[in-house]
């Protein structure tokens, strides 16, 4: 790659070690990464090839995780090593026991790549959505490997189509095929010379609807909402979010609230707890008995988000007054209206849900009391727009499929 290419990832790396010495996260990456190579080393069978899947974080491995899924339950005899860039991803999913191997992916230094694929040996790399290492991607593609992007989207503002963007252009080049959500993606890369690409959608409607046919009963949840003519499933919170829907719920005794915030500890728990003002208790500190009293639940765990969409009129995901919103698929896949906040820019789904009239964005507080008036008092209207975020995901799944049939054509 270009020498300021090398010399940008130098500073990030320094920059991280520098962050580590506060930042938990960047410390973990860095302790991380320095065990990938002694890692590989004890795992890996050198006389085996693999397909290596790299998702940054943890976002990025549900839009993967589908795919992988789907070549193990084809393909037992393949051998799959996934890497994360990110703790979120690895600290989550290192167990995880449909791949061979988990670990890091080591900074794109030139020395790192050679190591790392040497020890890989891959058959196949296939990385997710904005994966795009330039050193990583010219020697994959000097060695005549086989290498792909999935569920990827492309905007105008990005570097590749600015003037100066012509070290970027190139790594696109590397790619042997890849695969955008959309038209728009398709277009852009067109313009740039870049034309073996196919429109297919984005994994993460595969993934969402998995995870509805597989989604976990909650016997407490399940008592607290059993006779409530509307609940809101608030996930992915942040205190703006909080902020917004609490006093709405705390005057509305017709609703009922399940809050799943996204980051919590025992002060945040304590503040929110404090906020409700109605019969509110953690979900670990309650029974099924107990929460057929309750008017709202607080969970303090995580990992079963994406089933508790299910006990919901409608869903507040939280995220858009902040860095942007969370994961709506999650929740539109069980067929129920979809509140967010007004950061949702980069989320197509985002746009196309209110486009169709499953799901709606709002700036304050003024403008959730619009919606949820209008849901709360109108049934058939909530059943409605509800209907439409269930058709929404339903039009949109395949993506996989179509993926794996080219990947592995007639098998």
């Amino acid at each position: 790659m270009n020498p300021l290419y090398n010399i940008g990832i130098g500073a990030y790396r320094l920059a991280v070690k520098a962050a580590s010495l506060r930042n938990p996260k960047a410390r973990k990456m860095l302790e991380g990464q320095a065990s990938t190579f002694s890692y590989l080393k004890e795992r890996l069978d050198r006389n085996c090839r693999y397909i290596w899947i790299h998702a940054s974080s943890l976002g990025e491995f549900e839009q993967g995780r589908p795919l992988i899924e789907k070549i193990k339950a084809c393909h037992p005899e393949k051998l799959i090593l996934l890497t994360f860039f990110s703790p979120s991803g690895y600290e989550v999913r290192k167990h995880y026991d449909k791949v061979d191997a988990v670990c890091y992916m080591p900074f794109d230094l030139p020395c790192n790549v050679k190591r790392f694929l040497d020890l890989v040996n891959p058959e196949m790399a296939i990385f997710v959505k904005y994966e795009f290492w330039g050193n990583y991607l010219m020697e994959l593609k000097r060695r005549g490997v086989p290498t792909y992007i999935i569920s990827a989207i492309f905007r105008p503002s990005q570097r590749f189509f600015h003037p100066w963007g012509r070290m970027f252009r190139q790594m696109l080049h590397c790619y042997t095929h890849i695969y955008v959500q959309n038209e728009e993606s398709r277009r852009l890369l067109s313009q740039i010379g870049v034309d073996n690409v196919d429109v297919c959608g984005d994994t993460r409607f595969d993934r969402v609807m998995q995870v509805k046919n597989e989604a976990k009963e909650f016997p407490i949840l399940a008592a607290m909402t059993a006779h409530s003519p509307f609940t809101l499933v608030m996930g992915s919170s942040w205190q703006p979010d909080e902020d917004i829907v609490i006093p709405y719920f705390n005057t509305h005794p017709e609703m009922k609230l399940v809050i799943a915030p996204h980051e919590f500890d025992a002060i945040r728990l304590k503040q929110l707890l404090h906020k409700i003002k109605r019969p509110v208790a953690l979900y670990s500190h309650t029974s099924a008995e107990a929460a057929g009293k309750l008017d709202c639940i607080i969970i303090d765990c995580f990992g079963i988000l994406s089933s508790l969409y299910r006990y919901g009129s409608a869903a507040y995901v939280g995220g858009g007054f902040g860095a942007g919103i969370h994961n709506i698929n999650e929740a539109a896949v069980y067929g129920i209206p979809v509140i967010f906040g007004p950061n949702f820019g980069k989320f197509r789904e985002a746009s196309d849900l209110i486009a169709v009239g499953g799901g709606f964005s709002i700036n304050n507080a003024h403008d959730f009391k619009a919606v949820a008036d209008s849901l709360i008092g109108d049934h058939g209207r909530l059943h409605a727009v509800g209907a439409i975020a269930d058709n929404y995901i339903k039009n949109h799944v395949g993506a996989t499929d179509f993926i794996y049939q080219d990947l592995f054509p007639g098998k």
